[in-house]
């Protein structure tokens, strides 16, 4: 059972995601359509439509086992911290996979243009290449922007990123003093996160 106090933080923090899921949605869709957005506008849709969920489910578990409000903030540091690292690896899978191991071919948002970690970063680099409208092979168009993709140091960067967010993540758990036990769930968690390969 959850007291009445902590149903009501859990039901704010759940309607509050909610509403931030929503916005991450709408900016996603509006990105489609623009040509200025920047990796800093990326990163801050991605919180939204997808690293608060991660964060919201640490945070409501946390209220219903009674924490305090700053072990509370700590489980939604950590949950926001791997959504965003999932996110960014979820970029680099897609464009550097194995389709293999994943089970689909790789490419899918290169085809459609998706304006992810590691596309607005060679944009910003100013190595997308001018010819793409010309490919008429999909796979050449893969190919085309993946050798782009590698020699502006997209993927570099983006793994970088992702430990940042890797770090933030071990950071916050580290201080909430958790058993070992706990600690080393919440560690492979991390871990098949950020080396996941599928």
């Amino acid at each position: 059972d959850v007291n009445e106090s902590a149903l009501l933080e859990i039901l704010k923090i759940y309607n509050r995601t909610s509403r931030e899921v929503c916005e991450g949605q709408q900016l996603d869709m509006e990105y489609e359509k623009m040509n200025d957005v920047t990796i800093d506008h990326y990163l801050e849709m991605i919180r939204l439509k997808t690293s608060v969920l991660l964060a919201c489910s640490c945070a409501m578990g946390a209220i219903s086992a009674g924490a305090s409000k700053e072990r509370v903030e700590l489980w939604y540091k950590f949950g926001e911290q791997t959504g965003l690292a999932f996110q960014i690896q979820d970029d680099l899978l897609d464009t550097f996979g194995d389709s293999e191991i994943m089970g689909k071919k790789v490419g899918g948002d290169i085809l459609s243009e998706k304006k992810t970690f590691i596309w607005l970063y060679t944009k910003a680099q100013g190595m997308m290449p001018e010819n793409l409208s010309s490919c008429e092979e999909s796979a050449e168009k893969v190919s085309l922007l993946k050798s782009a993709m590698i020699e502006s140091g997209a993927d570099i960067a983006a793994r970088k990123k992702m430990m940042v967010y890797t770090e933030n993540a071990r950071t916050a758990l580290s201080q909430l003093d958790l058993s070992s036990d706990h600690l080393k769930t919440f560690e492979n968690l991390l871990s098949s996160v950020t080396e996941r390969t599928s």
